[in-house]
């Protein structure tokens, strides 16, 4: 998350609902608890990686395999206020 912490999803997450307001993700989410603006380029850098594991069948072929893809990308995030809620 570029802010030394690591968060790992085991699934794709909760889709965005409105009606949650601020609340936390329930499955898989960062909470960013100071500004970026003493970071280089005055934001967090990390990297966010997707892998994803397939499972195929060809009965007609009596062949069968699993596939295993991983992507990765830089990511920056700019946190320029930070409010504590009591």
């Amino acid at each position: 998350m570029g802010d030394g912490t690591t968060v790992t999803c085991a699934g794709p997450g909760t889709p965005y609902d409105a009606t949650q307001g601020k609340a936390p993700s329930p499955d898989c989410g960062h909470l960013y608890k100071a500004s970026s603006t003493a970071q280089q380029g005055g934001a967090y850098a990390g990297r966010a990686t997707a892998t994803w594991t397939v499972e195929w069948t060809a009965p007609a072929l009596g062949d069968a395999g699993t596939l295993t893809e991983t992507r990765a990308t830089p990511l920056t995030v700019r946190v320029v206020e930070v409010q504590v809620l009591n």
